[in-house]
């Protein structure tokens, strides 16, 4: 194990430079914080590192709380126009979330706080741009057509964010951010949806269902790049993966699971939810895997009356245990069975070795 006096020594030797041994100092920090208390082939997961941060996030949310009340005294009191009241208390809120952004997020490199901070600067961005560019009586009459804009120029604004942020979090936010937009898009094109079955049925005949399913394939794909451009799982890209795979597996199964159950394949529905956990065990991704189980549950909780749902609970309950248990297991055989035709060494090792 290379030391600090290790890298001081080969800055002095002219061996590496001070950049590079700092760039290899802090990448030998971030793993020891993403795997030093995780077991042998476990997925890193981090809302926050103490509990000073969540101190931090809820003194954000006061903070937050009190302008927003200050703010609507000042747009309340009439003086100017609506619009002209609104965009300085936008822009200032704006201002605020971005500079504190640089002080916990880039300096102090905190976690619950930097997903607090790039959803108060999404909210601060959507609501300014939305007092500029929207028209409240269209939408009110269900004329959507001046949403996409204000909706496009938040998810920029939270992707501008991002790029200089790094917060795994908001690229999931920005992708349900394109998700919106490309919806609001069509309803203005196609009209609104008839009910919320319209959103994710294929057979309906409208453009929504088709969106939700090219969502979830384009942002499973993204999130397939970054978990392959790590996938010892050591670096923020491999938690923008995490994120992005949470936002892919219910949109994905919002089409395939209804789709299949307005049908009346349940056979298939059952046999399309255990490739997905197979995909899962395959690129060791428990985050896709719950979230697509746990949108299954609640889809069964809705859908299904009486003693269907019950059964497809419990089904799905014992399914989850099972992989849990034999996780590994599962995935060194998978990955064996299919070594010809997978690029393993972009895949994270197997913990069990043949």
């Amino acid at each position: 194990m290379i030391e600090r006096d290790d890298l001081r020594a080969a800055v002095s030797a002219g061996i590496v430079t001070e950049k590079q041994a700092a760039t290899l100092a802090s990448l030998a920090d971030q793993r020891r914080g993403a795997r030093q208390d995780l077991a042998e082939g476990d997925e890193p997961f981090e809302l926050f590192k103490g509990f000073n941060e969540i101190f931090i996030v809820v003194g954000l949310g006061i903070l937050a709380t009190g302008y927003s009340a200050v703010a609507g005294l000042y747009v309340a009191s009439g003086l100017g126009g609506y619009v002209e009241r609104l965009l300085p208390v936008a822009a200032l809120a704006c201002i605020l979330s971005w500079l504190l952004s640089e002080y916990f997020i880039r300096r102090r490199r905190m976690v619950a706080p930097a997903i607090a901070l790039s959803l108060l600067w999404a909210g601060a961005a959507a609501i300014g741009f939305t007092a500029y560019f929207a028209q409240p009586f269209m939408v009110a009459q269900e004329d959507f057509s001046s949403l996409p804009l204000p909706l496009a120029l938040t998810t920029v604004a939270l992707f501008l964010h991002w790029l200089r942020f790094r917060v795994p979090f908001a690229l999931a936010v920005v992708a349900l951010g394109a998700f919106a937009v490309a919806l609001v898009m069509a309803a203005s094109s196609a009209g609104t949806p008839r009910d919320i079955s319209d959103l994710f049925l294929l057979s309906a005949g409208g453009p929504f269902a088709w969106i939700t399913l090219a969502l979830g394939v384009i942002v499973f794909i993204l999130a397939m790049v970054f978990d392959m451009s790590d996938p010892h799982r050591v670096t923020r890209r491999a938690a923008n993966g995490f994120w992005l795979h949470v936002v892919a597996a219910p949109a994905l199964v919002n089409t395939v699971a209804l789709t299949l159950l307005d049908s009346g394949s349940n056979t298939l529905l059952f046999a399309m939810l255990m490739l997905f956990a197979l995909v899962a065990v395959i690129i060791d991704r428990r985050s896709f895997l719950i979230a697509a189980v746990g949108y299954s549950v609640a889809l069964a909780w809705v859908v299904f009356d009486g003693e269907g749902g019950a059964w497809t609970i419990l089904t799905l309950g014992v399914v989850l245990l099972l992989l849990g248990a034999f996780w590994e297991r599962l995935r060194a055989a998978l990955l064996s069975a299919f070594r010809p035709v997978l690029p393993l060494n972009r895949l994270p090792p197997s913990v069990i070795h043949d």
